[in-house]
């Protein structure tokens, strides 16, 4: 006979603790299973105040029929508008990713949504052009900043399996603002008089405070990353971005550098689909508010799907690979859409699936592709300042665009966006594959 002696349990009669297994990682949600509670309340945060940056911008592209015939604007100084968004963009970006690094990332995050919003709201008290501009310039420093600082939040908590995915779904927030921008611009257009629909529309851009509460209140950073940070003496250091490549000392210049560029031409191209196309629809192909507002609905849903697509595709064909197939794409799409017979209307509306579609899933691998190219003490700096120098920079096409549109019509002017996705496709040529990169 056996003298083992019987497990305590036994002895006992209390069943042993049994412990709890890690949660699935499979099926189409394994990624979010796989954040746990604290990385999906940070993902919460991150989508909501992305949704919302994305609200905030278009209450510009949607309303910039109507404030061009209340201040009597040409095409170039509605450009502008947008224009110097994105520029100021840049220096919000560069100042928000430098907080993170300094003071954390859910503190970055909340400053970067309460500027936004404020500035948005005062849009709609503009009493002239002038005054618009500089509270659009104002409005840009926490719209550059919301993303990259939101991005990394999420991409500290996620691991290298799943991280693609993870960021393409917060990347995906912003079809979700974008279609809720077009469904209260679609109302509020349609029952407000043209001269005080605009001036609601940015007034609406206090929608974010509710979101400040609950970040303030629920999310915090990851933990690991937090203390990687506050332990490095170079956090939140531009000089080290800009550091070049000594022997046995590798510097992340030449990452600086064509990262700028890669982001340049993506957002080069998308933000001047995204500023110009509700003119075209409206001005080139004479559709009414209401019409305007169905032919977004198809764009919007090929970009929510594009978001997630695309957030797949990066972590199976990795980072560089899905980069350049829809740059190729959305290339495509620019010429094909803009050289629509007129008449052909129904052909405007199919294809706007397909061109959201492409314009977004190129957007996917940005969030998991920049945190991975830079160390924890300056992932903030990195990302911050080269998405949105590119943005500032990519700002040239939608202005040019808008001088071009006199002389070339809005939709020749248009296919001016497809040498942004030209110009990303030769950034990758010098940045490596991180496919699989575990954040340190």
């Amino acid at each position: 006979m056996s003298t083992t002696p019987p497990p305590p349990s036994a002895l006992t009669g209390t069943p042993r603790p049994v412990k709890p297994e890690p949660p699935s990682e499979d099926g189409a949600f394994g990624w979010l299973r796989a954040l746990g509670p604290r990385g999906r309340r940070a993902f919460g945060g991150a989508f909501g105040g992305y949704a919302l940056d994305s609200y905030d911008y278009f209450t510009l592209p949607l309303t910039m029929v109507a404030l061009s015939a209340y201040f009597g604007l040409n095409s170039g100084q509605t450009g502008l508008l947008t224009t110097v968004t994105l520029i100021v963009s840049a220096v919000g970006g560069a100042l928000a990713g430098v907080l993170a690094d300094r003071v954390g990332r859910v503190k970055a995050l909340l400053l970067t949504v309460i500027t936004y919003a404020v500035f948005t709201v005062a849009c709609g008290f503009a009493p002239n052009y002038e005054t618009l501009l500089v509270f659009r310039a104002l409005q840009g420093l926490g719209f550059g900043g919301e993303w990259a600082v939101g991005a990394i939040l999420v991409a500290e908590y996620a691991g290298a399996k799943h991280r693609g995915r993870t960021l393409g779904a917060v990347q995906s927030a912003w079809a979700v603002g974008w279609a809720l921008a077009v469904i209260v611009y679609t109302a509020v257009f349609s029952l407000v008089d043209g001269d005080l629909a605009w001036r609601v529309m940015f007034w609406t851009g206090a929608l974010p405070a509710l979101l400040v509460v609950w970040v303030r209140r629920s999310v915090q950073d990851a933990p690991e990353a937090a203390a990687a940070r506050e332990e490095s003496a170079s956090k939140g250091s531009f000089a080290a971005i800009f550091r070049p490549s000594r022997a046995g000392s590798p510097g992340l210049l030449r990452t600086t550098l064509f990262a700028v560029l890669l982001s340049t031409g993506v957002q080069g191209g998308y933000y001047t689909l995204a500023t110009w196309v509700p003119t075209y629809l409206k001005s080139e192909r004479d559709l009414s508010v209401v019409g305007t507002g169905g032919y977004l609905t198809f764009l919007i849903s090929g970009a929510f799907l594009g978001y997630l697509t695309g957030g797949y595709l990066t972590d199976l064909l990795g980072r560089r690979r899905n980069i350049w197939l829809f740059a190729l794409l959305s290339a495509v799409c620019i010429v094909a859409y803009t050289n629509i017979p007129s008449g052909a209307n129904t052909l405007v509306l199919v294809l706007g699936f397909p061109l959201g579609f492409c314009m977004s899933a190129i957007f996917s691998g940005f969030g998991s592709y920049l945190s991975e190219l830079y160390p924890t003490a300056v992932r903030g700096t990195g990302q911050g300042f080269t998405y949105n120098t590119g943005r500032a920079v990519g700002a040239v096409f939608p202005t040019t665009v808008g001088f071009l549109a006199d002389s070339w019509g809005v939709g020749g002017a248009l296919v001016f966006g497809a040498i942004g996705y030209g110009l990303a496709a030769l950034a990758l040529l010098g940045l490596p594959e991180t496919r699989g990169k575990e954040l340190e």
